[in-house]
């Protein structure tokens, strides 16, 4: 049986490749010449898993996204790799593929035995392959959720197969020496053909190429759609290296700038197809009519936000040129240009928003939620106490009341609320936040998600959103939520949870995203200690002010706690 991967399959192989152990780098630096002798650690299974998140829109990703597996968690669990830029891959560098690679692409390769179509294999039976294995990285990823069997029945579902049993018994397909059922020939072929099929991908073929069975290349375009190209691209790369640094230096995420670097590093892989040394010979910055024309507009900026928005913007442009002329000589390659635009203008997005909430959330720390009372003068005189005290935040909160009874506690709260800088949240429910002016939603991961509560709300008002796994977290970023409330935390009096998020998401949290995280679930002053050590600032409460005999005093105390 011979071995191949599908165009996707073979990048996923590529870019592997470009991951080493921090210890290695040294050894290449001190290299002198592409073609001095190193001897390199060997390609692994966490390479190869990062070699498949390369490729954001290929199944394996898409599934590994679903278990809030992404390259900057990959790199929090194995934090010695560090990836090279593409310029930087040395061939000869004497990187081989482990056994542990060979072993996961001979799993992987055995389910062509049983079904022949597809021919080729994909980024999800790579993904088979590595979940079919005994190793540290199986075991880490069926912690967060990945499961070797539910893999093997979606791929089925997905292709259509009969989902009965393969004929491998994939409990031993791992280690060393994988075994799969037959003969020792079948499986000296399969781990040959193992070899055979990473050896073709690591020859590291132009991203775009379909890793055919011929060897013709695209067309080298002519000299005015080079210098096109060559301009756009260092617009491009500029562009998002100044994003990456205002996420990484002024936003101080690790969440966005993973996500701006791997951007920045698929560009430049995806514009490996035009030769480096073709685009330098078309350059000619001396001769463009272009350098001497700028407008005053360019040389101001009001602020570090505005500078990241133009860097934005010159981004989104550059990619939808370099997209549309290379139309002329690669479609593969437009299609992936177009792809990088539209994540460019979702990441946008998401930088944009987290910075604006963070201005408009600067000092909100204590966030209170009440609910109906025993009337709605009760529950006023409590707000007000809480607003007069300086509490941050209000969310109105009652699942006991009608829709009439809750617009006329909400129309109360926000006649209180209107007088100070207390600011009033409506929970779950978008139609009378916008009806009573509230400065802000809650929402669940049951509810509208953000997309559909902005069609109520309008641009402006405040969107937040439960989270409960760091998968969540990141995604509540990318939809453009303004804070997130992460929890459960604790048990809590008030309300029941089926299970608890605890401090271990709290710390993921702090540790990776800026967005305006508020900490929820059982929270009081007996544990406040624990979740601020967590790096969260800023948390929920109900119980611990609402429920107490002084709720004054009990705000006043939380207030200095935070502060």
């Amino acid at each position: 049986m011979h071995t191949l991967l599908t165009p996707g399959a073979q990048r996923a192989f590529t870019e592997a490749a470009n991951w080493l152990p921090e210890a290695d780098l040294a050894a290449l630096e001190a290299a002198v010449g592409p073609s001095a002798e190193l001897v390199l650690s060997p390609i692994g299974l966490v390479e190869l898993l990062l070699g498949l998140l390369s490729e954001p829109d290929c199944r394996a990703a898409r599934m590994l996204a679903d278990i809030g597996v992404e390259t900057v968690v990959v790199l929090d669990r194995w934090p010695e790799l560090v990836s090279l830029p593409a310029d930087d891959f040395l061939p000869g560098s004497g990187r081989r593929w482990s056994e542990e690679v060979q072993a996961a692409v001979a799993a992987a390769s055995h389910c062509l035995v049983d079904y022949p179509q597809p021919l080729e294999l994909a980024t999800e039976h790579l993904l088979l392959g590595i979940a079919s294995t005994q190793t540290e990285v199986t075991t880490w990823l069926k912690q967060r959720g990945l499961h070797r069997d539910q893999l093997e029945r979606e791929i089925h579902r997905l292709y259509g197969h009969d989902p009965g049993p393969l004929v491998v018994d994939w409990s031993t397909t791992a280690g060393q020496q994988p075994q799969q059922d037959g003969s020792e020939s079948d499986n000296r072929e399969l781990r040959t053909a193992a070899r055979d099929a990473i050896s073709v991908a690591s020859t590291r073929a132009p991203a775009g190429d379909s890793v055919s069975h011929d060897s013709r290349r695209p067309a080298i375009p002519e000299i005015g759609v080079l210098r096109i190209i060559d301009a756009a691209a260092n617009r491009a790369s500029e562009g998002l290296r100044v994003v990456e640094d205002f996420v990484r230096f002024a936003l101080d995420d690790r969440h966005l700038t993973a996500l701006a670097k791997q951007m920045r590093h698929d560009l430049t892989t995806a514009l490996a197809a035009v030769s480096t040394a073709d685009r330098l010979a078309a350059r000619d910055t001396p001769g463009d009519v272009g350098t001497g024309i700028s407008t005053s507009a360019e040389q101001r900026r009001p602020d570090a936000a505005a500078v990241v928005n133009a860097a934005l913007q010159r981004v989104q442009q550059a990619l939808r040129s370099l997209e549309e002329f290379a139309k002329l000589f690669d479609p593969g390659v437009a299609s992936q240009l177009e792809s990088l635009r539209y994540r460019a203008y979702t990441i946008g997005r998401a930088i944009l928003s987290t910075s604006d909430s963070l201005a408009r959330l600067a000092d909100a720390r204590l966030y209170v939620l009440i609910d109906g009372r025993g009337s709605v003068e009760e529950m006023a005189k409590l707000a007000e106490a809480l607003v007069g005290t300086g509490v941050h935040v209000l969310q109105f909160r009652d699942k006991r009341l009608s829709d009439r009874s809750l617009l006329a506690c909400c129309r109360r709260l926000r006649e209180i609320t209107a007088r100070s800088a207390t600011l009033l949240v409506m929970n779950d429910r978008p139609d009378l936040a916008a009806l009573v002016h509230a400065d802000g939603v809650h929402v669940g991961q049951d509810e509208l998600g953000v997309k559909e509560v902005r069609q109520i709300v309008g641009p402006r008002m405040l969107v937040g959103v439960s989270t409960h796994s760091i998968a969540q977290a990141r995604r509540a970023v990318i939809d453009g939520a303004n804070y997130i409330g992460v929890g459960p935390t604790f048990s809590s009096s008030t309300k029941s949870f089926p299970e608890l998020a605890g401090l271990a998401v709290a710390r993921e949290v702090a540790i990776e995203i800026r967005l305006p995280a508020f900490a929820i679930g059982g929270i009081g002053f007996e544990n406040l200690a624990e979740v601020l050590a967590t790096g969260i600032g800023r948390v929920a409460v109900s119980g611990a002010i609402v429920s107490s005999a002084d709720p004054v005093a009990a705000a006043r105390q939380m207030l200095d706690r935070l502060q």
